[in-house]
């Protein structure tokens, strides 16, 4: 008789099964050790890694750099032309 294969459940994550680990490394950019460490933490949930995941790489984005003083960002729009005072093309013949 035969039997059927046990199919895996699509909401968790089995760290024995490489070709799943190999495919979640690649689509969240995580490494081994990475992976590894979000499942000891908090499960094999993927929707709790991916959210996971997430929060680290935005945790690692340097903070925006600063930004001009409204005085200058106003003194240096007076000063360049607009779309609407730009010279229109020339006509093509």
């Amino acid at each position: 008789m035969r039997r059927a294969r046990p199919q895996p459940i699509r909401n968790k994550l089995d760290l024995t099964d490489r070709t799943q680990v190999r495919l979640v490394k690649k689509r969240l950019k995580l490494s081994a050790s990475e992976l590894t460490a979000i499942v000891d933490r908090i499960g094999n949930s993927l929707s709790a890694i991916s959210k996971e995941a997430t929060q680290q790489h935005a945790s690692t984005v340097p903070p925006p750099t600063e930004l001009p003083a409204p005085a200058v960002i106003a003194a240096t729009a007076a000063t360049e032309p607009t779309t609407a005072e730009a010279a229109p093309p020339a006509p093509a013949t």
